[in-house]
């Protein structure tokens, strides 16, 4: 029974990979904060570590005896920091990683980000094998979780059998933090009264949990793998998740510049409801992937786009359902008239 330590696992990736550890029959341990939220934990056979992946020496002592370490913990608050970006991914990253190799495990897998890879350019599709050209676009988030990749992967030729997974925005019910689905908490809430059309890769939170046990048993060391699903413009992710849930879409789309020059005011008027210009940034890209990689060599085969849809949603219903708007809810009408307008002004 190899004995296994999950970093994040109070988390929603972390937990989903924890549960999966445990069916597989590992004798897993996790690493827990102070203060941290261990609801989803609750009813798995794990042993809890007090540790910090900013603290070396809680590190050094959680990865006493691992055969196997799977490095989740992170962040993907786009409004936090640079500096408390780079620290939790590049730092955290570093610290965990080269514990493991202290350790003398026998495979460690690292949680990037298709973020790490960067937006692919318009129109086209990236891959594990894309040029990085995401430090263009000044996003704090993107350059920390490219610059921690690069740091993990420098530990290979140290020994550290280390094998990359970068999933793209991970959909699914149990995400209590509201992080990468916070979108469709949004969405049914009518909070998202205009948009711009850019491109978000979307994936199952079960997929996504899959290709990490997967990357540990049948990846090559060295190499990253996307565990990506379908790509999705802005407009048809809308358009499905008003089908699916009855609620309609937002009515207006934005141009860049004119939803950028409105975050900012937004941002210099103190009103945290809008997106932030790095928010409108990242949204505006094309976060087009290829998962080839993942299924040629993982044997990794996601399940239809449209179940995490359908799961983010239910789930949604039964947890906020006095919070949300009810199916058959259409945006305001004032925006509704505002978006015909642009549309015949070609904006």
């Amino acid at each position: 029974m190899p004995r296994t330590l999950v970093t994040g696992a109070t988390g929603f990736i972390g937990s989903q990979v924890a549960r999966r550890l445990v069916q597989r029959g590992d004798e897993v341990a996790v690493t827990v904060r102070p203060g941290s939220g261990i609801e989803r934990l609750h009813d798995l056979d794990v042993r809890q570590i007090r540790a910090d992946i900013l603290d070396r020496r809680s590190m050094r002592r959680a990865l006493r005896g691992a055969d196997r370490v799977f490095h989740v913990a992170g962040t993907t608050d786009l409004r936090a920091s640079r500096a408390g970006l780079f620290s939790i991914a590049v730092q955290g990253t570093r610290i965990v990683l080269e514990e493991a190799l202290r350790a003398n495990v026998q495979r460690a897998v690292y949680t990037s980000s298709v973020a790490a890879i960067g937006p692919a350019r318009p129109g086209r599709t990236a891959d594990e094998r894309s040029e990085w050209r995401g430090g263009r676009y000044s996003i704090p988030y993107l350059d920390a979780m490219h610059e921690a990749e690069l740091t993990a992967l420098a530990l290979v030729p140290r020994g550290l059998p280390l094998v990359v997974v970068n999933p793209a925005h991970v959909l699914g019910p149990g995400d209590s933090g509201r992080s990468s689905t916070a979108i469709v908490h949004r969405f049914l809430s009518q909070q998202i009264p205009a948009y711009v059309d850019g491109t978000l890769n979307i994936v199952s939170v079960q997929d996504v949990a899959r290709g990490h046990l997967l990357a540990d048993e049948r990846g090559r060391v060295g190499e990253r793998y996307i565990l990506g699903n379908r790509n999705f413009t802005m407009t048809r992710l809308f358009a499905d998740l008003g089908r699916l849930s009855g609620v309609g879409p937002p009515a207006i789309k934005l141009p860049v510049p004119v939803a950028l020059a409105l975050a900012s005011t937004g941002r210099r008027l103190g009103a945290a409801s809008l997106p932030t210009p790095v928010e409108v940034r990242t949204a505006s890209l094309n976060w087009s992937f290829s998962n080839r990689r993942a299924k040629r060599e993982l044997g990794w085969r996601p399940s239809p786009h449209e179940d995490c849809l359908e799961e983010t949603i239910a789930w949604y219903r039964e947890r906020d359902r006095g919070s949300l708007a009810p199916p058959g809810s259409l945006p305001p009408l004032a925006l509704r008239v505002a978006a015909g307008a642009a549309r015949r002004l070609h904006l």
